[in-house]
């Protein structure tokens, strides 16, 4: 069969008909396999970006029913064919290319949207405008501080987020952690609670989330988060290391703590519990027993199944087969952590010890989210302790392909004889952040342009070549395809730079040696220290547009709980 006549197998999906499967909630997932940057420019509402770099690593936890309905996209670049063949010698089976692209969707009426993780966004700006969410403005706020009057500043993202900047007394308490911790963080009712994050959502939907709860505290947003904040002028915190579990356990707060904190006492603890289950009753998520979950697996259903801690508590022990995904960050990346639309989402957090539940407030509360973003959603109830066995990483790893490995000490000596030639496949920012001198920084969905590049800038000898990323794994995933388009010898740096560093031997950092354009990252006007202003401004209007554009696609299902 002839190349041409190889592409033409492949079958087309319509832009029409996805979104009549989005409508009718039944599964499909919408892959758009464009690097990160690209991806956020534009694309279709709940287009998932999975990278052609990474379909081996991040598809068998992301798409784990192998017979779903996987529609794969790009804007023309050459991308989707072979990452649809990829996806399919991987064992789905159900595979199919979208009409035309991005431009087919365009041209079929589909709306456009721009930036990431934008169901989430879109939905927290819908909430803000049917719950009319109470916000104050970044001068409001200052003001109240400088007055020391009572207030605590949460803050909803992650801790790593929150440890890059942060509002002035702000405490790290992540979206799901907040109506479970805000009782030992803000005892006294008249104590203002202000709840921000970089921009709107998690602001929205965690403020939104303690009034639903229903705490006797006065409760805001900080409109617009740290851009809001900078944009007044207003200085921001850095490398701040107070933590809902410092707070609440009376530990000292400048020394961080890796633990999870003190929960409530046994009747504050009830009572959000009670809260939180009616909440999740309310917006129609469902209630499982320990013994009940596994009776939601069935042919033809995509189960997702994430436990809503703390990466901190899940790392000491969790349910077999949950992964992690904190709950206000699972609300924030359902588009990551659920890119099939139309799934099943089962949801877990704290054990029961001695028949006595320790928690059960995280999960419904997320749950009540997401059964509102339109996902058919459950809930585990009084698990027992004695069930949280399972101590591997998340996400799993993938199976790796068989690859002759050299060592950190082997590679030195190679790379000081001139013997070989180094491709780091790491993420761009980590090359530029450290990398092994002499190493080449490649994008492996642009594989054959870069070696064309390195190649080129050789002698002519045809080298062995060094494959190395910051762990190893992505490095040994690209390996018989750097293997068949360079016609080399290919190696795998064992324990990739990682052990390199562990070694004690020579880093440097910089621009040096791209083979390949950064576009596997896409700087969010929000993350950093040095985001231009009218990048910020920028961003805060798009956001403001974002319910019209949901009015306009029309796929989204979004059903905001309305107050009692």
């Amino acid at each position: 069969m002839s190349g041409a006549a190889e592409q033409r197998s492949l079958p087309v999906t319509s832009s029409e008909t996805v979104r009549a499967e989005l409508k009718a909630r039944r599964e499909i997932a919408l892959i758009d396999v464009r690097e990160e940057d690209p991806f956020a420019q534009q694309h279709p509402l709940f287009a998932a970006q999975l990278a052609l770099s990474r379909l081996e690593l991040d598809a068998p936890w992301r798409l784990p029913r192998r017979d779903v309905p996987v529609v794969v996209m790009d804007d023309g670049e050459g991308l989707a064919e072979p990452a649809a063949r990829r996806l399919m010698a991987l064992g789905y089976t159900s595979v199919s290319l979208l009409d035309g692209g991005l431009d087919g969707w365009k041209r079929s009426g589909g709306e456009i949207f721009r930036d990431v993780n934008v169901p989430s966004k879109a939905f927290g700006e819908l909430v803000e405008g049917v719950r009319h969410t109470p916000s104050l403005s970044a001068d409001e706020v200052k003001a109240l501080l400088d007055a020391q009057a009572d207030v605590v500043v949460l803050d909803a993202r992650r801790y790593d987020e929150y440890r890059t900047m942060s509002i002035p007394t702000g405490i790290s308490v992540p979206g799901a952690e907040l109506a479970l911790r805000v009782r030992a963080l803000a005892p006294d009712p008249v104590t203002r609670v202000i709840v921000n994050c970089a921009g709107r959502t998690r602001s929205i939907i965690g403020t939104q989330s303690l009034v639903n709860f229903g705490i006797p505290n006065p409760v805001a947003a900080l409109r617009n988060g740290t851009i809001g904040w900078t944009l007044a002028g207003h200085a921001l915190d850095r490398g701040q290391l107070r933590r809902f579990s410092d707070a609440s356990s009376g530990a000292a707060v400048p020394g961080a703590s890796t633990g999870v904190g003190t929960l409530p006492d046994a009747a504050t603890l009830a009572n959000a519990r009670a809260k939180a289950q009616r909440l999740a009753d309310r917006a129609g998520a469902r209630r499982l027993s320990a013994e009940a979950w596994n009776q939601l697996d069935q042919p033809g259903r995509t189960v997702y199944r994430y436990d809503v801690r703390t990466p901190d508590e899940y790392a000491v022990g969790h349910l077999p087969g949950f992964g992690s995904a904190e709950g206000g960050q699972l609300v924030q990346e359902t588009d990551v952590n659920a890119p099939v639309r139309g799934a099943r989402i089962v949801l877990v957090d704290g054990p029961s010890v001695d028949g006595v539940p320790s928690d059960g407030v995280r999960a419904p509360m997320t749950a009540h989210w997401l059964a509102q973003m339109g996902w058919d959603v459950a809930w585990l109830s009084d698990v027992p302790a004695e069930l949280y066995t399972d101590r591997s990483a998340w996400p799993p790893a993938a199976p790796a392909p068989e690859a002759r490995s050299i060592t950190p000490t082997e590679l030195a000596a190679a790379l000081s004889r001139g013997e070989v030639e180094l491709i780091n496949l790491a993420t761009s920012a980590q090359h530029v952040a450290r990398h092994i001198g002499g190493a080449w920084w490649v994008l492996r969905s642009q594989l054959a342009a870069a070696l064309a590049i390195v190649h080129a800038q050789g002698d002519g000898a045809p080298r062995p070549i060094v494959l190395t990323c910051n762990d190893g794994k992505a490095a040994r995933q690209a390996l018989p395809e750097v293997a068949a388009l360079s016609g080399r010898p290919v190696l795998l740096l064992d324990g990739g730079n990682a052990a390199w560093v562990a070694a004690g031997l020579p880093t440097r950092s910089g621009e040096h040696k791209l083979a390949s354009p950064r576009i596997d990252r896409y700087r969010r006007p929000y993350e950093g220290t040095d985001a231009p202003r009218e990048a910020m401004q920028a961003y805060l209007d798009w956001e403001f547009g974002l319910v019209a554009q949901l009015a306009r696609d029309a796929t989204h299902g979004f059903a905001v709980l309305r107050a009692e």
